[in-house]
């Protein structure tokens, strides 16, 4: 399988992600459910900490991509859906990281409210592999 990101500016780079990227000799796709803050029972995690709850989304995506033999360099797409957009730019500067360069392309979405009250952040994500 092969990836090409198709980015005709720079100035997303800044904000951790790509235009677009083009999958050739794919075989798999999964389609991740949005993961949020939750332990492995489903309980909310870290209420009115979006650094916290951030990471510990990405923890559950990243045992999701696990359990099917991938890994966060699958990813050719991430939704973030959040109750704070300003909090959430303060967190991604912890996310961005953990892609190791790897940016895809996605979108950040403001909402009034997720599953529970508590959480702040859910990521829906898609890999190929």
């Amino acid at each position: 399988m092969d990836m090409r990101t198709v980015n005709p500016w720079t100035w997303q780079e800044d904000f951790g992600y790509s235009q677009a990227i083009e999958v050739t000799g794919g075989e798999r796709v999964l389609y991740c459910a949005g993961q949020t803050s939750v332990d492995e029972n489903g309980a909310p995690l870290h209420p009115g900490d979006m650094v916290a709850q951030a990471a510990k989304a990405m923890d559950n995506l990243e045992a999701v991509l696990e359990k099917a033999g991938m890994t966060l360099a699958n990813l050719v797409r991430m939704n973030f859906y959040t109750t704070d957009v300003d909090a959430f730019f303060g967190a991604s500067a912890e996310l961005i990281p953990r892609m190791n360069g790897h940016l895809v392309p996605g979108t950040l979405l403001g909402v009034s409210r997720l599953a529970f009250p508590e959480l702040m952040i859910e990521i829906e994500a898609t890999a190929v592999a």
